[in-house]
């Protein structure tokens, strides 16, 4: 499924952005969805998912209780609300999908084969 992020920027420390991610295409709801990042010298690292149902969601340790992933099927978008930034979450910021059976699964990280281009989030000290 084609994907096309958007909402990245430049922001000081303890401020926020919303990222999206927009796909075309009528089968949105038959793939989980995922945010990545990847900071310059380090490997991509799997921020956020979410489940076909939208019920189920995983976060990486660093951004628990910060950021929110959401999705909304009629418009065919995922969101990543990400508040109290860091400098270490400076990064280009990916999203991804991921074709599954289960509406309640997060799938992991290597099931995800669709991916939009990455929209970069800078965060100042």
């Amino acid at each position: 499924v084609p994907l096309q992020a958007s909402g990245g920027g430049f922001v000081q420390a303890g401020g926020s952005l919303r990222l999206s991610c927009a796909a075309s295409g009528r089968t949105f709801s038959s793939y989980a969805l995922g945010w990545f990042r990847q900071a310059p010298g380090k490997e991509r690292e799997f921020v956020s998912g979410i489940s076909r149902s939208g019920g189920s969601t995983y976060y990486t340790t660093s951004v628990k209780g910060r950021f929110t992933i959401s999705r909304d099927d009629a418009e065919n978008t995922v969101y990543l609300q990400m508040n109290s930034l860091k400098p270490e979450d400076t990064a280009v910021y990916y999203c991804a999908a991921a074709r599954v059976s289960f509406r309640t699964v997060v799938p992991g990280r290597t099931d995800f084969g669709s991916w939009g281009q990455g929209t970069q989030v800078t965060v100042s000290s």
